[in-house]
C-alpha cells in the first residue's frame, strides 16, 4: 500500500468522524450546516485517474448517508462533484504546471484557490440542498441553506487549509 493511498484513508477516516458525530449537529440559524467531507475531494491532484476519483467520491457519500441518514443525497452530490473536480481544476493551474500537481494555497495560490474550493463547495451544496428538499415550494429557505452552507464550509476548508503544512 503506498504512502499516498494511507494518507488518503486517514483523510477519509477523520472527515467521516468528524461529520458524524460532530458537524451533523451544528446547524447554525437553522440552516447552514457544515459540509466539511467535501475538503476531501477538492484535494485530489491533477493526474489522479478520473474512476479512481469517482469511486472515493461515491465511497466517501455512502459513508456520509449512512452515518447522516440521507438517502442517497451525500453520494449523489459527492460523486457529481467528484466527476467534475478534474475539469475545474485544470481552470485553475497554468498549462505549464507539473501534472502531480495538488490543490492547495501553497501551489496554485490564494485566489486561485478560493475560486476553486468556493466553486466546489457551491456546486455540492446546490445539488446536496435541492435533493434533499426535492422542491421548491419553500424556495427562501433552500436558498438559505445553499447559501449558508456553502459560506461556512468554505470558511472551515480555507481555515484548514491556512493551518496545515
Amino acid at each position: 500500500m503506498s504512502i499516498d493511498v494511507l494518507k488518503r484513508v486517514v483523510w477519509f477516516v477523520i472527515l467521516c468522524g468528524v461529520q458524524a458525530l460532530v458537524l451533523n449537529h451544528i446547524h447554525l440559524f437553522n440552516c447552514a450546516t457544515p459540509l466539511l467531507y467535501v475538503y476531501f475531494v477538492v484535494l485530489f491532484p491533477l493526474n489522479y485517474p478520473k474512476w479512481g476519483l469517482l469511486l472515493w467520491s461515491f465511497m466517501l457519500g455512502l459513508v456520509i448517508d449512512m452515518f447522516s441518514n440521507t438517502p442517497g443525497e451525500a453520494a449523489a452530490s459527492l460523486t457529481l462533484v467528484g466527476a467534475a473536480q478534474p475539469y475545474f481544476f485544470q481552470l485553475f493551474v497554468q498549462r505549464d504546471a507539473p501534472e502531480d500537481i495538488k490543490p492547495s494555497l501553497r501551489t496554485i495560490g490564494p485566489t486561485k484557490f478560493s475560486f476553486y474550493a468556493f466553486t466546489l463547495v457551491l456546486l455540492h451544496c446546490l445539488v446536496f440542498f435541492t435533493l434533499e428538499s426535492f422542491n421548491f415550494f419553500n424556495w427562501l429557505q433552500w436558498l438559505e441553506c445553499i447559501l449558508g452552507s456553502t459560506l461556512i464550509t468554505f470558511i472551515l476548508i480555507m481555515t484548514i487549509e491556512s493551518v496545515k503544512k
